[in-house]
Parts: structure tokens; C-alpha cells; sequence
């Protein structure tokens, strides 16, 4: 499998596609903190927000290879998939621990862009990454399921249709493993929005269209529940691989992006009459983060390998995250250091890339956490937490 060729008529038609998306589109939409609705839409009537979905439910029934080429070049070509990304991932959840039906009659309707699933409800404000220890709860009523609770950085939750959500259907001190007992419910929220579910958007220091969600006995049918109750930890988990390698993508092509546009200025740029990229104090960090662009794309590329040989690759696909989180922030660090004071400067789009680059030291998984995991699961070392 050659990465860089690989899916090329995709790639290429993608970076088409984000064309007629320039700059001056997402600093307007960075000012407004507005949702990139147009590109959104584009992107959906492309195709690609249901690559992975099956053609039988209407979707392209493309390989992981393929979402991760078409995230790749949005970020390569300045432009954000934050907005829509996790629609490739959270699906997976439905398509692998759905009965027949919900996937019958969501699956079609997510794929044509009919029904936005792109709210992911899993973070709460007092147990953060601690996900084994969140207190919302969901309680069999009947035929239905009462909601009550709080979630907290749910991105995209305003502009979504469905919501994927973690409740705890049996209280912790009630089941001999802390994994069990939470469960996964496909939420309709056009049925109880501004009812009994509540969603406060939160201003970030990029446009990220994040939120919490604030659950008041909200009634969903039983129906809504995922797969076997009390198993959610193991569904959601079964998606990690997928949502690390995707998000890797995105970090490899931001890297791209910013050792491309300061490699460009830099040989443009002339001081004290030289071009500054003849200096090896411009030259050194671009290479070297060049260079850890390149060894955290032939990781992914593994990862990837494994992934879609059918394989577990827990080590890969967090090493990918790990890898392409930090050349990414590596290429912002030299792309700014490059432009000097223009790379605070609005127009150049430095600025807000940097500002989206640093959020994959943090999401969806910290560095840390991936650094815990390596040290207990391959490295064998005692759990840390």
C-alpha cells in the first residue's frame, strides 16, 4: 500500500472540492464562530461523509484508508473538518452494535446528509476523561429510557440531527467491573430539544462548535438503546482505533499545510537582502519538522495497514495520535517562528491554523492518556489511574 498514492482521484477531487473553499471562507466564519455549513454540504453531496458507510444503506462502502485520505487533504488544503469529522466515526458505533432496523432506518438518511449524526455525548464536567465515572443516568421506564444528567465539549451538538450518547444504565456500586453498566443510546434530538434536553453553546479559542448538554428527565424510547445494556464501554471503545487513525490524518495534513506555507515564504521572504529561508535558523525547524510529519505518516500508514487487515492496532493507532498530534503542533511552531510577526496576522491564516492545531494535544484523547496507555499495555509498566 503506498499512502501518498493511494485513493489519489480522491484526494484530488477533495482538494477541488476545498478550492472553492479559500481562506477568506473560514476567517469569515472564525469571526462569526458560525458553523462551516456550506462546506459541510458540499462534502455531503460529494459523497464523503458517507465513504464508510455500506452501499446497502447508501453510503460508498470505502475502506478506512479512504476517510483518512479525504481528512488528510481537507486539513492539507487550509480548510477544517472539525465541523463534520466525527460523522465518520461515530457511525461506526450504529453499523457495528445496531440491530437491522436502526440501522435501516438511520443509516440511508446519514449518508445522503438527510440526518446529521455528529454529536458524540461521552465527557462530563466532573469526571472528564474518567469516563467509567459519569453520573449521567438512564433508567428503564417501560417502553422508554429517562435521561438525566450532564455532558460537557459535545462538539456540533447545535448542528446535528442525532446524538450518540453514554449514560450509566446501573449504578457503579451495583456492578463488579466499573466498565459495566454504562450503555449507548442513538438520541433523536429534534424530539426533546429545548424540552427536556438543553444544549449552551461554549465559546472556544477556535471555532469549534462545542457545547454541554444538560439532560432533565428526557424520555427517549427503549428502541434508542445500542446493542446490549450495560455493554456500551466495550461499543464505544470498539470505535477508538478508527476515531485515533482519522484524527491522525487530520494532524498529518496540518503539518503539511504549515511546513508548505512557510517553505513557500520563507524562500519568498527577503531580509537584509537574502531570502530568510537561506538561514538554517528558518531552515533547521521546517526540516526537522518535516521530518516528524514523515515518520508519524509511515506510522499511520501501518496503523492503517492493520486496521484494515482486521487486526486490533491499540499500539499503532494511538502512536499515529501521538506522532502526527506533535508534528503537527511542530510545523505550527515553525510555521509562526517563519512569518514572524505576519503569522499573527489574520490574512495569512497562520494564526487560526495554529489556533485548531493545538486542540489535538487535548482531543479527543490528551497525549497523555496515550502516553499511560503505552506505558501499561505495551510497555507492561503498572496502570497509572
Amino acid at each position: 500500500m503506498n499512502y501518498e498514492l493511494d485513493h489519489i482521484d480522491i484526494r484530488d477531487a477533495v482538494t477541488r472540492l476545498c478550492e472553492g473553499f479559500p481562506g477568506d471562507y473560514w476567517r469569515q466564519c472564525d469571526r462569526d464562530q458560525a458553523y462551516p455549513t456550506d462546506f459541510v454540504q458540499a462534502l455531503t453531496e460529494a459523497g464523503y461523509l458517507g465513504a464508510l458507510i455500506p452501499e446497502e444503506f447508501g453510503g460508498l462502502s470505502l475502506p478506512l484508508s479512504a476517510g483518512a485520505a479525504i481528512l488528510e487533504e481537507i486539513h492539507r488544503a487550509g480548510c477544517n473538518a472539525a465541523a463534520c469529522h466525527a460523522q465518520m466515526y461515530t457511525m461506526g458505533t450504529v453499523l457495528r452494535h445496531g440491530s437491522e432496523a436502526q440501522k435501516a432506518k438511520y443509516l440511508p438518511s446519514v449518508a445522503d446528509g438527510s440526518l446529521r449524526l455528529q454529536a458524540f455525548g461521552v465527557t462530563e464536567p466532573t469526571s472528564g476523561t474518567d469516563t467509567t465515572s459519569l453520573r449521567t443516568t438512564a433508567k428503564r421506564d417501560g417502553d422508554d429510557y429517562i435521561i438525566n444528567g450532564q455532558k460537557i465539549w459535545t462538539s456540533r451538538a447545535e448542528h446535528s440531527d442525532l446524538l450518540l450518547l453514554l449514560a450509566r444504565t446501573t449504578p457503579r456500586d451495583k456492578v463488579q467491573k466499573k466498565t459495566d453498566g454504562l450503555s449507548v443510546f442513538l438520541v433523536d434530538m429534534r424530539t426533546v430539544l429545548n424540552k427536556s434536553l438543553t444544549i449552551r453553546p461554549i465559546r472556544t479559542m477556535m471555532n469549534h462548535a462545542t457545547t454541554e448538554l444538560f439532560f432533565d428527565d428526557m424520555r427517549i424510547p427503549a428502541d434508542a438503546l445500542i446493542g446490549e445494556e450495560g455493554k456500551g464501554f466495550r461499543y464505544i471503545l470498539s470505535g477508538m482505533n478508527a476515531e485515533r487513525i482519522l484524527i491522525a490524518s487530520e494532524c498529518i495534513g496540518d503539518a503539511k499545510w504549515f511546513i508548505n506555507k512557510a517553505s513557500n515564504y520563507a524562500s519568498e521572504r527577503s531580509v537584509f537582502n537574502r531570502p530568510i529561508g537561506q538561514n538554517q535558523g528558518i531552515q533547521f525547524p521546517l526540516s526537522r519538522a518535516y521530518s516528524q510529519m514523515r515518520a508519524a505518516e509511515l506510522m499511520l500508514r501501518e496503523a492503517i495497514r492493520l486496521y484494515e487487515l482486521g487486526e486490533n492496532p491499540g499500539e499503532e493507532a494511538n502512536l499515529s495520535k501521538l506522532l502526527a498530534a506533535d508534528a503537527s503542533w511542530a510545523s505550527a511552531e515553525a510555521c509562526v517562528q517563519t512569518f514572524g510577526g505576519f503569522g499573527f496576522a489574520e490574512e495569512y491564516d497562520v494564526e487560526r491554523k495554529f489556533r485548531e492545531a493545538r486542540l489535538y494535544q487535548v482531543a479527543p484523547i490528551s497525549t497523555n492518556l496515550i502516553l499511560s496507555y503505552l506505558a501499561e499495555h505495551v510497555l507492561g509498566m503498572p496502570r497509572s489511574y
